[in-house]
């Protein structure tokens, strides 16, 4: 029974329901489905730009005058990450694509009846707009050494925690179950995956491979031992498969690295928030392969050597500031996609779709690759004496 309670097996509970339930449902029973789906996604929503405050600017202020260095090594590592990510996706491109028989086939799938109703629940600001607020406001209240501020955000955060804990975690699995039968009814899981199911394949072993080298790094930089921040992922991992959005599966990932016994807690509250936002290697190495793969379909060739490196080192910089939505990395890039690659609207079309049909795999790796990436701003700060806050944080 206390597995049952257990938020992984609440997830996977919920996958499997709502994959069944839309496999049968009328399309009267998915109108109440896709309706409760949308206030779920909405109120969801609704509360990311409130956890990036509610962590990141007050972890800044707890970082005192090394707020400004850590901020420049999380973005540099995240891009990092980022580039070689797609690099390695490419070159495996230019390997295994040749050789593949690839045919296309992305019509046929059935349309989601509509809400019955539209209950909008708007974000106070974007999420893009949090991230930079939060930036700023923490860095701005170290600089001029604002006692008020600071206590104001760490009282914040303590109401944040508390709408995490009492509301984000507990309609996650809700939200996963009407995910998938919508995915179910509209005939993406039996109808679309099948014909990429390869292709498919293949990325989520680069995303496995990809880990393991982020892993490793981090283990070896830091002097830790990187599977006790890997081994707490699972739930994160299943959150971010069912919600295909690192910024909605920002409040289970928190939880998952907090459990951690290697990652400082002033570290893990300020890195895990920013890099959910700006370290996106798993859809970076998916649409890197992805646009190969379609331009190979469409075109009869994959793009130049030149053109695909190009495209990899601006398709960092582009994820930086691609937002943590479902799909949010390709719709960042499409200006690339255009100019860098040549693609047409039949192109960028058919990159959409079959990107679509394994975000929640890349956005899972993206989740997961953050407790690395927070392993080495924890050993990075152990090897430049930068003090360790103490933050009592119960998830």
């Amino acid at each position: 029974m206390n597995l049952l309670k257990s938020l992984p097996a609440k997830l996977v509970l919920g996958l499997l329901i709502g994959t069944i339930v839309g496999l049968w449902a009328p399309e009267g029973l998915m109108t109440i489905i896709v309706t409760i789906k949308y206030i779920l996604g909405q109120l969801i929503t609704f509360c990311v730009p409130l956890i990036i405050i509610g962590f990141i600017a007050p972890s800044i202020t707890k970082l005192g005058s090394s707020a400004s260095r850590m901020l420049a090594v999380a973005l540099t590592i995240a891009y990092v990450s980022s580039v070689c990510a797609a690099l390695i996706s490419m070159t495996a491109g230019f390997t295994l694509i040749p050789g593949m028989n690839i045919v296309s086939s992305v019509d046929g799938l059935r349309d989601l009846p509509g809400v019955a109703f539209q209950l909008d629940i708007p974000q106070i600001m974007s999420v893009m707009s949090a991230l930079v607020f939060s930036i700023l406001l923490g860095l701005a209240a170290v600089w001029t050494k604002a006692k008020v501020i600071t206590a104001v955000l760490d009282e914040f955060q303590r109401i944040v925690l508390d709408i995490v804990t009492k509301v984000v975690i507990p309609i996650l699995p809700f939200f996963i179950a009407t995910t998938f039968a919508g995915l179910a009814y509209d005939g993406t899981i039996t109808g679309q995956f099948p014909v990429f199911v390869k292709v498919i394949l293949i990325v989520m072993i680069g995303h496995y491979i990809w880990l393991a080298v982020l892993y490793g790094v981090a283990g070896a930089y830091s002097g830790s031992n990187p599977w006790e921040v890997l081994k707490h992922y699972g739930p994160a991992y299943l959150t971010a498969v069912g919600t295909m959005s690192s910024a909605a599966t920002l409040s289970v990932a928190l939880s998952c690295a907090k459990k951690s016994k290697v990652l400082r807690s002033d570290m893990l509250e300020f890195g895990i928030p920013l890099f959910a936002n700006i370290h996106l290697c798993g859809s970076v190495l998916t649409e890197t392969f992805f646009v190969m793969v379609v331009s190979k379909i469409l075109y009869g060739r994959l793009p130049a050597l030149g053109s695909m490196v190009l495209f990899c080192l601006l398709l960092g910089i582009f994820a930086i500031g691609a937002p943590g939505v479902p799909g949010g990395t390709v719709m960042a890039s499409l200006g690339l996609i255009i100019s860098v690659l040549g693609f047409d609207e039949t192109g960028t079309g058919l990159m959409l779709t079959i990107f679509a049909l394994q975000d929640s795999f890349g956005t899972a790796c993206n989740v997961t690759g953050d407790g690395a990436l927070t392993l080495i701003l924890t050993g990075y700060a152990k090897k430049h004496n930068i003090k360790e806050e103490k933050i009592e944080v119960n998830l």
